[in-house]
């Protein structure tokens, strides 16, 4: 471990103007401090290496190096020009040249309404350095997975979004009420009866439940619907309703993606919809390559 307890990073920013100048007068004008001030510095300076530093000339004019000085002289520079790199450097993304791996948690809904959108414009937007992962959204552990640097980036509604996160709103979203082209109920728009009577198709992110969303909406209404399939991806919903007279409540821009194959009408009752948002760890809020990801589905969710 590096144990710097007690030495002040100046003195030795003046200890190299110093050894440098071989005289405190200039070394002070170097260092725009004054000369009393520089002279203090050189005795702390000597006390800390046990050594004089500078020893006055034996012509009795100016100062010359002692022999620690003369060993210090060179990797000292050399290693306050490197602390320098380090602290002035200014971190940067290139997409097109720079390598870098990110794994995105979401659920299918937004790996199919924005995830896919990027997959499709990866190649336009980045180098052959760039990978994107996907990953289901696992709430319980999504926390953890993000402080710990397991995943990237979460797409996911505000319930998903743990409050130890930064976020940003990627869009508003409604849901509409779904069935296959040619369904003998007829295109006409849904009444709330018409609604609770057909046949629905639930999905449950969290698995096996038959009381979802919309579900909580009609309780408030007094009102029940028949629900008598629960799966836990939205992808399998478009592919049922086409084959059966099922129905199911699914996300607006989702139901977009199949409107040739499926018929899309309005819910019969007011419902809240939701908001995605993209969230990450608070230490990925200034890395450059973070915030290219998050323009990049900003801009991408905005289309």
């Amino acid at each position: 471990m590096i144990d710097l307890r007690g030495i002040d990073l100046n003195l030795l920013v003046s200890l190299d103007a110093l050894l440098a100048e071989s005289n405190v007068t200039r070394a002070a004008l170097r260092l725009h401090l004054t000369q009393p001030a520089v002279s203090t510095q050189l005795a702390r300076l000597r006390q800390i290496f046990g050594d004089p530093l500078l020893i006055p000339a034996e012509t009795g004019r100016g100062m010359t190096r002692s022999t620690r000085a003369l060993e210090l002289m060179e990797p000292l520079h050399l290693a306050l020009k490197n602390l320098e790199a380090v602290v002035r450097h200014q971190p940067s993304f290139d997409p097109q040249t720079d390598r870098r791996s990110f794994v995105i948690a979401a659920n299918d809904n937004a790996t199919a309404v924005l995830g896919q959108r990027l997959m499709e414009q990866l190649p336009a937007l980045a180098g052959p350095g760039v990978r994107i992962a996907f990953v289901v959204a696992d709430q319980p552990s999504m926390a953890t997975r993000l402080e710990r640097g397991e995943i990237d980036l979460l797409l996911g509604s505000e319930r998903m979004v743990p409050a130890s996160m930064k976020a940003r709103k990627l869009f508003d979203e409604h849901f509409v009420v779904v069935q296959r082209k040619g369904h003998p109920r007829g295109t006409a728009a849904l009444d709330l009866d018409t609604y609770c009577a057909l046949s629905h198709v639930l999905v449950s992110t969290s698995g096996g439940s038959f009381h979802g969303f919309m579900d909580e909406h009609l309780d408030a209404l007094g009102r029940e619907r028949r629900v008598v399939l629960s799966v836990q991806h939205f992808t399998l919903v478009p592919e049922l309703l086409a084959r059966t007279d099922y129905v199911s409540t699914l996300p607006a821009r989702f139901a977009e993606r199949y409107r040739e194959r499926l018929d899309i009408f309005d819910l019969p009752f007011e419902a809240r919809g939701f908001t995605l948002f993209a969230a990450w760890p608070p230490r990925s809020q200034a890395d450059p390559a973070h915030v290219w990801l998050r323009d990049t589905l900003a801009a991408l969710a905005s289309m």
